[in-house]
C-alpha cells in the first residue's frame, strides 16, 4: 500500500503553463480611480490647460498619461518603471479602456514639462546676482498641471460636507535623491526640497511648487502661497493661513496682511506663522515677567512644562510697513523640572508665534500646531505612500510634472475618505485604502456589447464600491 504523504511536505496543486483566457485582475479597485478621474472631470481640465502636451507622440492624449500615473501611484507603484506592471494587467486595461503607456513613454511625455534655455536663464542670473539658490520660471506646462491640481481639489470638496472656510497649511520637505541633478540640502544629504499648500479642510493640496535642494524653504513662499488661495472656490465665507518659520517672510506677511491683496480673495485671512527667533526677540520674551507666563496644558512625564504669554515686540525689519498695525507676538516658554537642563546647558526654551488673531495664546497655539496633522502628513504620504520621492527624470521640469501628478494622486484618495459610507475609511492612510478598496481580484467579463465586473469580495464590500461608484456618476458605456 502507498504510503501517504505528509501535507506539510507538498503542495495540492500544480502550475497550467497556459495563461488563463478571461480577464482577471488582483486591482479590482483600479476601476475605482479611473472612475473618480473623470468623473472629476480631470481628462477635460488637462485638454483645456495643457497646451501642445494635450497630445502624445506615443498616440496616447496627455489626461491618459495622467491617469497611467495616478492609478499607478495609487496602486503601489515607488517609481515610474513600476508602470509597466499595469500594461500586463489585461483587467485594468479593461477598466481604463486602453492599454496603459509604457514607463518608455511616460518619461517621454513627463520631459516635455522641461524648458532646458528657462532652467540655464534662471541659473544664470542667480549666479550674476552672487546666488546659489534659485527658482525657475513653471513652464506653460507645468503652470497648465498646476490648473488641474487646483481643479482636483475642489472637485473632492465638493463631493464632501459643506465647506465654507478654508485654512492654508504651507510648509516645505526634503526628498532625498542620489541623481546627478540633485543638490546639497540643509540637511547634508541630496536632494530636492518641493513646498506644499494644503487645503486643511478639505485635506487637498491646492498648490505645489518643485524645488532644488539647495532651496532654503523661506526663499520666496509668497508665490505657492497666492497659487494656493487662487485655487480656492468662490463663496467661502472665512480664509486662513498656518505657516512655520520659513513663512515669517515680508513679502508674505504683508500680502496676508492686506486686505485689497492682489491674486487672492479679498478681506481678511486669519494667520499664524512661527517667528524666526532673533536676537531682539529671545530678548523680549527672556523679559517677560514670571507672573505672565501661563501653562499650557498638563506638564509632561518627566516633568517638563509648556507656557505662553504676551511679548511686547516691534520688529525693526525693513519689511514691516510702518503704518501697519503691529502684529501680535505669542511666547512660548519650554520649561524643564527642577534640577533638570537641555544640552546647552539652559533650563528654558524660547519660541514664539506671529498672528492677527484676537483670541488667547492657549488657543493660538494649539490652532497654530494642527497644521503638523495636515501638511506634514500630507508629505508624509506623498513621499511613502506614493511616489513623490523617486523623481524619474534628471531634468528639473520632468521632476515637477511628477510631484505635482503624485499631488493630484493623493487628492483622489482624499476624496475616496471624504465619500466612504465605511466611517473606518474616514482617516485611512494609503496603505490601509489599498489593501481594502484596490487590492481585491475582479473578473471582468463581455456579453455582447455590455461589459460587467465581478469582484471577489463581500456583499458588503460591493455595495460600498456601487456607493463610490454613485457619488462619482459617470455614463456607463463599452469603448469597442
Amino acid at each position: 500500500m502507498k504510503s501517504k504523504t505528509a501535507l506539510w511536505d507538498k503542495t495540492p496543486f500544480a502550475i497550467n503553463p497556459k495563461p488563463l483566457d478571461e480577464y482577471l485582475t488582483a486591482h479590482g479597485g483600479a476601476g475605482l480611480i479611473s472612475r473618480m478621474f473623470r468623473s472629476l472631470r480631470l481628462p477635460g481640465t488637462c485638454l483645456a490647460n495643457l497646451g501642445a502636451l494635450r497630445k502624445h507622440a506615443k498616440g496616447y492624449e496627455g489626461w491618459q498619461v495622467i491617469e497611467t500615473i495616478d492609478t499607478g501611484v495609487l496602486l503601489g507603484a515607488e517609481r515610474l518603471e513600476d508602470l509597466d506592471r499595469l500594461r500586463e494587467d489585461e483587467g485594468v486595461q479593461k477598466f481604463l479602456g486602453y492599454v496603459p503607456p509604457s514607463a518608455r513613454a511616460v518619461r517621454d511625455f513627463l520631459e516635455k514639462f522641461h524648458d532646458e534655455d528657462g532652467y540655464q536663464r534662471a541659473k544664470k542670473s542667480a549666479h550674476d546676482q552672487g546666488l546659489l539658490a534659485f527658482i525657475p520660471e513653471p513652464t506653460d506646462g507645468l503652470k497648465g498641471l498646476a490648473t488641474v491640481l487646483g481643479h482636483s481639489a475642489r472637485g473632492v470638496a465638493s463631493k464632501g460636507s459643506a465647506i465654507q472656510t478654508a485654512t492654508i497649511d504651507q510648509d516645505a520637505t526634503i526628498t532625498e535623491s542620489r541623481k546627478r541633478a540633485a543638490t546639497w540640502t540643509y540637511e547634508k544629504i541630496k536632494g530636492y526640497q518641493p513646498m506644499v499648500a494644503v487645503w486643511a479642510e478639505a485635506d487637498a493640496v491646492v498648490a505645489a511648487e518643485f524645488r532644488d535642494g539647495n532651496v532654503p524653504a523661506g526663499m520666496s513662499p509668497l508665490g505657492c502661497c497666492q497659487k494656493a488661495f487662487a485655487a480656492l472656490p468662490p463663496g467661502l465665507k472665512r480664509y486662513a493661513y498656518r505657516g512655520d518659520s520659513a513663512c515669517h517672510e515680508g513679502d508674505l506677511l504683508n500680502w496676508l496682511r492686506d486686505e485689497n491683496r492682489p491674486l487672492g480673495p479679498q478681506g481678511r485671512i486669519e494667520f499664524a506663522v512661527s517667528a524666526k527667533m532673533s536676537v531682539p526677540l529671545h530678548k523680549a520674551c527672556v523679559e517677560v515677567a514670571e507672573k505672565a507666563w501661563t501653562t499650557l496644558g498638563e506638564p509632561e512625564a518627566d516633568g517638563t512644562v509648556r507656557q505662553w504669554a504676551e511679548v511686547a515686540f516691534v520688529p525693526s525689519e525693513p519689511g514691516e510697513k510702518k503704518h501697519t498695525k503691529p502684529l501680535r507676538y505669542i511666547g512660548i516658554r519650554i520649561v524643564k523640572a527642577q534640577g533638570e537642563f537641555f544640552d546647552d546647558g539652559t533650563r528654558c526654551k524660547h519660541f514664539a508665534v506671529l498672528t492677527n488673531r484676537p483670541e488667547k495664546g492657549d488657543w493660538i497655539i494649539p490652532w497654530h500646531r494642527q497644521k503638523a496633522g495636515t501638511v506634514e502628513h500630507v508629505h508624509d504620504e506623498l513621499k511613502n505612500g506614493l511616489a513623490a520621492a523617486a523623481p524619474p527624470s534628471q531634468l528639473f521640469g520632468a521632476n515637477a510634472a511628477w510631484f505635482l501628478i503624485n499631488c493630484i494622486a493623493y487628492n483622489l484618495s482624499s476624496g475616496l475618505r471624504a465619500t466612504a459610507t465605511d466611517e473606518s475609511l474616514r482617516t485611512a492612510r494609503l496603505k490601509q485604502l489599498r489593501f481594502r478598496l484596490f487590492h481585491v481580484a475582479a473578473r471582468v467579463a463581455r456579453d455582447r456589447r455590455k461589459i460587467s465586473v465581478r469582484f471577489a469580495a463581500s456583499m458588503a464590500w460591493v455595495k460600498q464600491m456601487i456607493a463610490f461608484f454613485d457619488t462619482f456618476p459617470l455614463k456607463t458605456q463599452p469603448t469597442g
